[in-house]
């Protein structure tokens, strides 16, 4: 293998992780639609924190006809809605979709905000977009061959065109056929003039649920989200995961009778393969995925990397567990349970203090160190670290220059002894479906031949990854239930052209 990793000369990220993919979330037949997709999206701000958009759907009185409003811009979702007036004037009508991007496909660039709209024969489409495509180029070269300008450089465009240029009869007819022609992973949340309409890929890579809420006329909204915990902060019931494979639609007809019709997406539904990155990293463990709650998962993980990877207490010392905080948290607690349990004394404390106001673009002016950046995310709380045998629990490691950073912080409040454990495997391939994985040569599980060089080029006394088989353990079961692992072992489900992955036309 290639020679120790030159941290010195490789460029330093805060979130030195798997990147975000993104949120998407759609209402209704909610009097306040907008609204409450705003306080959807602020739930989910973690899954993208570049840019938000909102799209709405109202009647105009004074036209006699449907038309739509939107408010998009870069940036945080409390700070491009602060002004009330934008739901008052501006996204009006009860339904309504919204965005948070993190830029996957496409440059970071104003033009590829989303919800993208469209005018078209059928009247009135907006649509968000959650996942990456695999065969964007062919298809973006077919469309372009047949006279499609495209206006951004994202993936997402493309349903757009493969939608208003279907024969269908129907709405419903040309979206179908635009999923069965694109490939890769989505899960979307499309609005039209008469319903909300959302869909998972075959696959079913990334997450996407519904929920309802009563209204004061009895009725009941209908809400689809990324995330369960979109659902929660507008008090709205949980209803169930959109399936793999599955299109909803959601129109006057639920709201009358209760129903939601459901249809596939391709005849036959092939083997889901959720991204197990969601329940690693990803989703907040307060939200559900894929129909199971992410604590759980998360907790499970810990207690597997216990029973795989334990640290027992030397000469009558007890052993501290503290998380990188926020993702490691719940594993963490799993873990010192089990290492208590089955090892010796352990406990659970939290020794490293996260600032939540150092955003993922922070930039320290005339400073450009990483262990200054890693300061500025993370203090130590000295008296839990000094002179002890100490674990820190995380939940991947991508490049390592920010682990290599946090552990050497760490070092210096004094422990006796400091260990890493590792809620998942070595990352040794990208993602194209929805990650920003770096390249193969940018991951350091490619530069050294074992944990223990790993270990050592980080700074830990110890090192040890959950291995797969454990991961794997660790999720739910069930029938026609896998989950993509290529970022762990280049088993990806879904054939990717080459050169896919992030592309941008600029």
């Amino acid at each position: 293998m290639n020679a120790d990793m030159d941290f010195d000369n490789t460029t330093i990220d805060l979130n030195d992780k798997a990147r975000p993919n993104c949120a998407i979330v759609g209402a209704y037949n909610h009097p306040q639609a907008s609204l409450m997709i705003y306080y959807a999206l602020h739930a989910l701000q973690h899954r993208g924190q570049e840019a938000s958009g909102i799209t709405s759907i109202y009647f105009d009185e004074a036209k006699q006809k449907n038309r739509y409003a939107f408010h998009r811009g870069e940036g945080l979702v409390l700070e491009l809605f602060a002004d009330p007036k934008i739901f008052t004037d501006i996204l009006k009508g009860s339904s309504a979709i919204g965005h948070n991007r993190y830029s996957t496909t496409g440059a970071s660039s104003k033009i590829n905000i989303q919800p993208f709209n469209m005018l078209y024969k059928m009247g009135i489409l907006s649509i968000a977009h959650n996942g990456n495509l695999t065969n964007t180029k062919e298809l973006k070269l077919k469309l372009q061959n047949e006279g499609a300008i495209f206006q951004t450089t994202t993936d997402t465009e493309i349903f757009l065109h493969l939608i208003a240029r279907s024969k269908e009869a129907t709405v419903l007819g040309r979206i179908r056929e635009a999923l069965k022609t694109a490939r890769g992973a989505y899960s979307l949340a499309i609005l039209t003039e008469d319903a909300l309409i959302a869909a998972r890929d075959p696959h079913g890579v990334r997450p996407m649920n519904i929920g309802r809420k009563k209204n004061p006329d009895g009725t009941y909204a209908y809400f689809v989200a990324s995330e369960s915990a979109a659902f929660d902060i507008i008090s709205a019931e949980y209803i169930r995961s959109i399936g793999h494979n599955e299109i909803i639609v959601i129109n006057q007809k639920t709201i009358d009778t209760g129903e939601i019709d459901s249809y596939k997406i391709i005849e036959k539904t092939p083997e889901a393969k959720h991204c197990i990155f969601e329940y690693v990293y990803f989703s907040r463990p307060d939200s559900k995925i894929f129909g199971h709650n992410v604590d759980k998962v998360r907790r499970k993980l810990g207690k597997n990397l216990a029973d795989e990877s334990p640290l027992v207490p030397k000469d009558g010392d007890k052993i501290t567990v503290t998380a990188v905080p926020d993702s490691g948290n719940t594993a963490t607690l799993g873990f010192a349970r089990i290492n208590d349990k089955h090892h010796g004394p352990t406990v659970f404390e939290i020794g490293l203090i996260r600032s939540h106001y150092v955003g993922r673009t922070f930039i320290a002016p005339g400073q450009d160190n990483r262990e200054f950046k890693v300061k500025a995310k993370f203090n130590t709380v000295k008296g839990v670290i000094e002179n002890r045998n100490m674990v820190v629990v995380d939940d991947s490691i991508v490049r390592g220059t920010t682990s290599q950073a946090l552990l050497k912080l760490i070092r210096e409040a004094g422990p006796k002894e400091l260990h890493c454990r590792i809620t998942s495997p070595p990352i040794k391939y990208p993602c194209y479906y929805g990650m920003d994985f770096p390249s193969k040569e940018e991951l350091i599980a490619n530069h050294y031949d074992s944990e223990e060089e790993i270990g050592k080029a980080i700074g830990a006394d110890t090192l040890h990854y959950l291995s797969l088989e454990k991961l794997l353990d660790s999720v739910p079961k069930g029938e026609g239930i896998g989950y993509c692992t290529a970022c762990f072992n280049g088993d990806y489900p879904i054939p990717v052209e080459k050169d896919a992955g992030k592309q941008s036309a600029e």
